[in-house]
């Protein structure tokens, strides 16, 4: 089953059109995942029926109302963007080595990592098979999307190049690998659904932003939350040695007292428990999380801007709290 909405739809009409796609998106999305090998439609409605908040097909059914939100390409594309983001996780697992994700198991952890692996593989081509059936343009935005999915995941992995300011590459990977997605979440929506030229840019330029939101709160929430609220192990990215925003802060504010939380986020890993718990302890209870928590209220704050010149209908109001929710999630 799905996560609720994360966002309250006020208009009775709106919320019956984004609810009624959203069913048939998850009807979509396990059409998606049988395959001819059990073991392989297992491991692809893994994921599926662990739930999610299925934010990136709401965003395409919430575009989709600036335009003919009834247009029989939006389901499709909402389907085949979520392929993608699932396929996303299950190669993300593998290379942080997780053992849960939504609260379950990681498929890597139940199966292995060849299955694992496999089974993004296999989640890709069915999104883009069904983008096939939407039309050549579908299938460049989902190949260039694509590519800066891996770019970004490679520049993480890599690490930043020599005289690079760790903060600027840090931003890059999350615009190229998670802000790109959610960006053409909206850019789909708007697009099949008819809505002028002017009003997919900017929508498109507005889910950049929220995505780049997004995506600090959830490295915020690596940091801050527990397996319950998270729904995956807290202090991934900090065990595996990646830096992000928070970590990045507690570096380059240390003072006087941090010398311990200093040399723990220097090492290149945390795989000792004792040594994980208290870099943890300690980046919790950092300064360098309100400052994050800042830097995601002004990326909220510039989505926001950006859907203030929308026309004023419903779905504006929804991706206005939207923007509310990403702030809030992290408290």
């Amino acid at each position: 089953m799905t996560t609720a909405v994360p966002v309250e739809l006020a208009d009775a009409v709106l919320a019956s059109s984004v609810t009624n796609g959203l069913l048939l998106v998850e009807e979509g999305l396990r059409a998606a995942a049988c395959a001819q090998h059990e073991v392989l439609t297992d491991a692809s409605v893994h994921l599926i029926e662990a739930g999610g908040k299925r934010f990136r097909p709401m965003l395409v059914l919430l575009a989709a109302q600036f335009g003919d939100p009834s247009d029989e390409r939006l389901v499709p594309a909402a389907v085949a963007i979520e392929l993608t983001h699932q396929a996303t996780l299950y190669h993300d697992d593998v290379m942080d080595e997780a053992d849960t994700r939504r609260g379950s198991q990681s498929a890597n952890s139940r199966w292995d990592n060849a299955v694992a692996i496999l089974t993004g593989d296999f989640l890709f081509a069915r999104a883009s098979l069904i983008l096939a059936d939407l039309g050549p343009e579908a299938i460049r935005i989902q190949a260039e999307t694509f590519s800066r999915l891996v770019t970004g995941q490679v520049a993480e992995t890599v690490g930043p190049r020599p005289g690079t300011d760790p903060l600027d590459h840090y931003m890059y990977v999350v615009t190229e690998k998670a802000a790109s997605l959610i960006a053409t979440s909206g850019r789909f929506g708007a697009m099949f659904s008819g809505a002028p030229p002017k009003l997919v840019t900017r929508i498109t330029a507005a889910c950049s932003a929220l995505g780049v939101a997004f995506q600090l709160s959830d490295d915020i929430l690596d940091v801050t939350s527990d397996s319950a609220q998270s729904g995956k192990t807290p202090g991934t990215d900090l065990r595996e040695g990646v830096r992000t925003l928070p970590m990045l802060y507690a570096l380059r504010t240390a003072g006087p007292g941090d010398e311990r939380l200093v040399e723990l986020l220097n090492r290149s890993e945390l795989d000792d428990p004792a040594l994980h718990a208290e870099a943890l302890s300690l980046l919790r209870a950092h300064p360098a999380i309100e400052i994050a928590k800042a830097d995601t209220r002004r990326w909220a704050q510039e989505a926001r801007a950006e859907i203030l010149r929308l026309p004023d209908v419903p779905a504006r109001a929804a991706f206005e709290g939207l923007c509310e929710f990403v702030v809030e999630r992290t408290g």
